[in-house]
C-alpha cells in the first residue's frame, strides 16, 4: 500500500501538502478519469473481495476499475493517508423502474470535512450521474458541474441527491434528436443517504448479494464507464456509448455503437486501458 503508487495509477503529480479542497477536487478528477466504474469481474468468473489489500492490488497494480464498494473504499484510504477528515456513508439508490429508493443500502459514498465545511465525495457512481467535483453538503443549492446541475436536498435527517438532466442529441436519430430523453430541466433522482458513519464491513453482505442475486442490474449486464475531460464513455454489454457534455447549449452529444465480441476486448483496452486476465462474457 503506497500512496505514491496510487498517485501514479491516477496520473496525479501535483503538489499536495495541504488536505484542502483544491487537492481533494484534483484527486477526485484524476481518479474518475483513470479508474473505470466497472463490474467486469462478475462476468469473468472472478470473485470481488472487499478487503482493502485486494482492492488496492486489483485497481492500482492490475490497473482495473471497480464498483462503488471498491473504488470509493480505495479513495477513502487515500484521503485518510493524506490527512483528510473523511468517513464512509451508505446510500440507497433510486430505481426509476420501481419509482422509489431501494430499501437496503447499496452504495458507498464519502463525507469529507475541510475547515468546518462538509463535502460529499463519490468516485463510484459511474455513467452520466458521476459527480466531477465534491458537492458541498448544503440543502437546496444548485451545484453546476460538467455533467449537469447537482442538488442535495435534506429532509428530517435524510439527504437526497438529484441532477437536472440535459437533452441528448443522437445523430443516427437526427429526425428525433431528443429520443429517450426527458424534457429539459427535468430532475433525475440519484440516491438518498444519512450522515451516519459506516464501515466497509457494513457492506460485506451487500457485496456477496450483488454477486449472487440474479435480479440486480450488475448481474444482468457487464458495465464499464469512464469519465473524460469532456464527457463519459460507457460499455454496457456490447453497446459502446460516447457522450460529450454540453455539445451545444443544454444538449449532450451521444454516439452509440454496437460491438462484436472481438471489438469489446479491443475497446476495453483502447478506451478504458483494461486488459482482463479471464474471458469476459458480456
Amino acid at each position: 500500500m503506497n500512496i505514491q503508487e496510487y498517485f501514479g495509477r491516477i496520473s496525479f503529480n501535483k503538489p499536495h501538502k495541504d488536505a484542502d479542497l483544491q487537492t481533494l477536487t484534483a484527486i477526485l478528477e484524476h481518479h474518475i478519469q483513470t479508474i473505470p466504474f466497472e463490474n467486469l469481474s462478475m462476468h469473468c468468473g472472478e470473485a470481488i473481495e472487499l478487503d482493502l489489500q485486494s482492492t488496492y492490488d486489483k485497481i492500482v497494480r492490475k490497473k482495473r476499475g471497480g464498483w462503488c464498494l471498491e473504488t470509493n473504499h480505495l479513495l477513502f484510504w487515500a484521503l485518510q493517508e493524506l490527512g483528510y477528515d473523511v468517513c464512509m456513508l451508505g446510500a440507497s439508490s433510486y430505481e426509476p423502474a420501481e419509482n422509489g429508493y431501494t430499501a437496503e443500502m447499496n452504495h458507498i459514498l464519502l463525507k469529507v470535512v475541510i475547515e468546518g465545511d462538509s463535502y460529499i465525495v463519490d468516485a463510484g457512481f459511474g455513467g452520466s450521474y458521476q459527480m466531477w467535483q465534491p458537492l458541498m453538503l448544503i440543502s437546496g443549492k444548485d451545484q453546476p458541474q460538467g455533467p449537469g446541475i447537482f442538488r442535495l436536498m435534506e429532509d428530517n435527517g435524510t439527504w437526497y441527491l438529484e441532477k437536472v438532466k440535459r437533452k441528448h442529441y443522437i445523430p443516427e436519430h437526427s429526425n428525433n434528436p431528443a429520443l429517450d430523453s426527458p424534457e429539459m430541466g427535468s430532475i433525475r433522482k440519484i440516491h438518498r443517504f444519512t450522515l451516519e458513519p459506516r464501515h466497509i464491513d457494513d457492506f460485506k453482505e451487500l457485496n456477496v448479494y450483488l454477486q449472487v442475486s440474479p435480479d440486480n442490474i450488475l448481474q444482468k449486464k457487464s458495465l464499464c464507464s469512464l469519465q473524460t475531460t469532456t464527457g463519459v464513455l460507457a460499455l454496457v454489454g456490447w453497446t459502446f456509448t460516447e457522450v460529450k457534455y454540453n455539445y451545444t447549449e443544454d444538449l449532450d452529444l451521444v454516439n452509440i455503437t454496437t460491438l462484436t465480441d472481438e471489438e469489446v476486448e479491443k475497446t476495453l483496452k483502447d478506451k478504458f486501458n483494461i486488459v482482463l486476465e479471464n474471458k469476459l462474457v458480456p
